[in-house]
């Protein structure tokens, strides 16, 4: 065999193997899913009566992007969709979302998606940092755009930081958690613990074959003096 025809061979090996060995460390992950919740609670908030919430996502290399919604059964319910990017490395993930409220304004009109004015849009952005050490996770969210603000005028930062802890007990998975607000915004006047939840998995057997993800929720919110009872299958 020639030299050149060789080296030839050799070049596309090599090119077949790093093409291979990138799509195998580049492989893109997609899911889609949705729940039905009896109550729409959010970090210790009441948003909502029955409400259906589809998400999807795509992942790959560690990146994410990823849309959730909720459509309450009430028109007076909140009717949200919510657009995250996000990083991940080991137990260290980082992330910016973009939540928009499909609420009547101060006219009675429903905002504009792409209206993203200071202080009329819908939007609200959030900058997230955490990690998961495994037995416990922590995660700091604030706000630092969109329609944040006190009552003043000044923009609140609204911040809520939760710690929570998975584990097992009688065959069901459980996850506690606890949130608080650092100072004035969205979740309270002032510092609070604002969210304090237990949650309870199981799969409710339907066939051999299929499984039904559902979960209940007790969430207590001392600063408001609320406490919730929530009932959700996943799909």
């Amino acid at each position: 065999m020639k030299k050149s025809n060789f080296k030839k061979l050799a070049m596309l090996a090599a090119a077949f193997l790093t093409t291979g060995f990138l799509a195998k460390a580049q492989e893109v992950e997609v899911s889609a899913g949705g729940d039905m919740v009896s109550s729409y609670i959010w970090r210790g908030q009441y948003l909502g009566g029955v409400s259906i919430q589809p998400g999807a996502s795509v992942s790959v290399s560690g990146f994410s992007l990823a849309a959730w919604g909720s459509v309450g059964y009430d028109n007076s319910d909140t009717k949200e969709f919510d657009f995250t990017i996000g990083y991940g490395t080991g137990g260290f993930s980082v992330a910016i979302t973009d939540y928009w409220f499909n609420t009547p304004n101060a006219n009675g009109d429903i905002n504009n998606y792409f209206d993203y004015a200071a202080h009329t849009t819908a939007h609200v952005f959030e900058a997230t940092v955490g990690y998961d050490f495994g037995p416990a996770a922590i995660v700091w969210n604030t706000n630092f755009a969109g329609t944040d603000y006190k009552a003043g005028g000044d923009r609140a930062y609204s911040t809520y930081i939760e710690a929570s802890a998975p584990f097992k007990l009688g065959g069901f998975d459980l996850k506690a958690e606890a949130g608080m607000t650092p100072w004035e915004g969205i979740y309270s006047n002032k510092f609070n613990i604002v969210n304090i939840g237990l949650t309870v998995g199981k799969e409710i057997r339907i066939t051999e074959s299929f499984a039904l993800p559902a979960f209940t929720k007790i969430t207590f919110n001392p600063y408001a003096e609320k406490c919730y009872f929530v009932f959700g299958v996943s799909l």
